[in-house]
């Protein structure tokens, strides 16, 4: 009896420490899936040598007539028209928060990439009403947090291109 209600007491002093466990990986999971998804535009963009657009969406349906959504809980990749006429392809989409409930995620509605890799600014990049803008200080940021969780991470792209995912609050290599 003694070790069962020792293991209990326990067993309860780990529960909230492994529930915020839980909550601080679905921020991580989501913010991986952004990182990702802002790599393969990016990446597209070189490769096709013209100009991404990077969308969050609300559609599960992955095609070319995916329009964006500012609370988007999945993302796509599409090229941008050259001319009129031209074939738009949607090369690539992703979940973001749809299967973390309780993860928010702040951040541009839509961004664009030109061919070398780099953020541009394109008043109409064809996804619906946002346009791709450049923030002032060249970076955009997305700031992803979660009920519970005791962290909040941010994916930030800059002018040149560089995506990369940092911590809020951490002042170590990985710190924002």
């Amino acid at each position: 009896m003694v070790t069962i209600s020792l293991l209990a007491l326990l067993l309860g002093l780990a529960a909230p420490a492994f529930g915020t466990w839980t909550r601080n990986a679905q921020v991580r999971t989501v913010s991986d899936g952004l990182q990702n998804g802002l790599r393969t535009a990016q990446a597209e963009a070189v490769r096709r040598s013209r100009q991404v657009v990077f969308f969050r969406t609300n559609d599960k349906v992955c095609n070319d007539t995916t329009n964006s959504a500012d609370t988007g809980a999945f993302w796509a990749a599409r090229t941008i028209p050259m001319f009129a006429g031209d074939v738009v392809a949607t090369f690539q989409c992703g979940v973001l928060n749809d299967t973390a409930p309780g993860v928010t995620l702040a951040g541009p509605e839509a961004l664009c990439f030109n061919s070398a890799g780099r953020q541009v600014a394109n008043p109409s990049p064809g996804v619906g009403l946002p346009a791709c803008t450049v923030p002032a200080t060249g970076d955009s940021n997305y700031a992803v947090t979660g009920i519970g969780a005791d962290r909040t991470l941010n994916v930030v792209v800059s002018l040149g291109g560089q995506v990369r995912m940092c911590l809020v609050g951490s002042t170590g290599l990985d710190g924002c």
